[in-house]
């Protein structure tokens, strides 16, 4: 591969590459024997098309299947694309979220991070979010990928970052088999922890799932703790309508800036709230462009939505650290235009389809 046609596959956070520019450069890196990953290399045998030859474009990722049911049991090692070198700098082995079925995993290495804390970090300052700052995260951790972009962005965007770890899996399993005060007492114990952090350490920022925020707002002692140290919000993980959101800004927390992120594993990232966006209406998702883009289609057809229409949500990821487009999520959203230039959609008003993949999907605290 050509020096220059791999330069676009490393070009800064805030570079904005030309789409299709790019997912030529990623088929030449993905599909080449000398940097692919052992994954790709052997799958290319197996499609209808020649990657090389016939994706030119942004658009022609739609001639790949979705083969993010296959990354449940792919040795690792088998993911990691070869012109990383013989001694990769690999953040770690991340995991689904195991909600429909055996987890998948995908592998991070250290650069794509880097240039996605860098983005994420760009837009918490469009939104006021306070450099230097402590942080305070409620979120899991192990094996899912929120947990380490937490930390990175705790120490690159604030100071110090203080967890309290959540097993979102265990929440589902026990509300999946009704045990409902099981999974109540379990998630009270994490705002316990929480609550310790928040009275002893001077917390300026806080990242929390919906449902933990609503049990801290059920504490008069948390949301006054909240609106003595806290000066921002980010939440996600599970979703919060329009109206919850303007409610929690302008009466439970209202000198605290709230911000929302929706991501997944299996994009190695996060779409970031869109900022401006009306009081009370619901919140606009946009994606870390051209890297990660989001399609909201019919199921059926795979056809987009009219704007303004429900759909699903297909995501995709080109990058050098990772190839999975076409990957059709377990969520529903509202298509809304792209910001000007980037291609695919933006989503609004997420929410969790009924059933995935044949299991019900239980979202329980994240």
């Amino acid at each position: 591969m050509a020096r220059d046609e791999l330069s676009i596959l490393d070009l800064p956070h805030d570079a904005g590459p030309d789409p299709d520019e790019l997912v030529r450069a990623a088929m030449r890196w993905h599909f080449s024997p000398e940097t692919g990953s052992p994954f790709w290399l052997r799958r290319a045998g197996t499609l209808d098309f020649d990657p090389l030859s016939d994706v030119k474009g942004y658009d022609d990722l739609a001639l790949f299947p979705n083969v993010a049911n296959e990354l449940r049991d792919v040795p690792a090692a088998d993911l990691v694309p070869r012109g990383y070198g013989e001694r990769p700098d690999i953040v770690g082995v991340f995991e689904s979220g195991g909600t429909t079925g055996a987890p998948k995993r995908v592998v991070c290495p250290a650069d794509w991070l880097a240039k996605l804390v860098d983005w994420s970090n760009a837009n918490l300052d469009v939104h006021g979010f306070p450099r230097g700052a402590d942080w305070l995260g409620i979120t899991p951790s192990g094996p899912h990928l929120v947990g380490e972009i937490f930390r990175r962005s705790a120490l690159t965007h604030g100071r110090y970052g203080f967890q309290v770890d959540l097993d979102p899996r265990w929440v589902k399993r026990l509300i999946k088999d009704g045990r409902d005060a099981h999974a109540d007492a379990y998630a009270e114990h994490v705002v316990d922890q929480a609550a310790h952090i928040l009275r002893t350490q001077p917390i300026g920022v806080m990242t929390v799932t919906p449902p933990l925020l609503a049990r801290i707002a059920r504490r008069e002692e948390l949301v006054e703790l909240i609106n003595e140290k806290v000066r921002a919000i980010r939440w996600g993980g599970t979703q919060m309508d329009g109206d919850t959101a303007e409610f929690y800004r302008t009466e439970i927390f209202p000198g605290a800036t709230l911000y929302g992120h929706y991501g997944s594993t299996m994009i190695l990232g996060i779409a970031g709230q869109r900022h401006g966006t009306g009081a009370g209406g619901p919140c606009v998702f946009d994606t870390f462009s051209p890297y990660i883009t989001f399609q909201v289609v019919d199921p059926a057809t795979g056809a987009p939505v009219a704007y303004g229409e429900r759909g699903r949500v297909v995501m995709h990821h080109v990058s050098k650290a990772l190839l999975l487009p076409g990957n059709l999520e377990r969520d529903t959203a509202v298509r809304v235009r792209a910001p000007e230039g980037q291609p695919g959609d933006s989503a609004a008003d997420i929410a969790p389809v009924e059933r995935f993949d044949d299991e019900v999907v239980v979202e329980g605290v994240y």
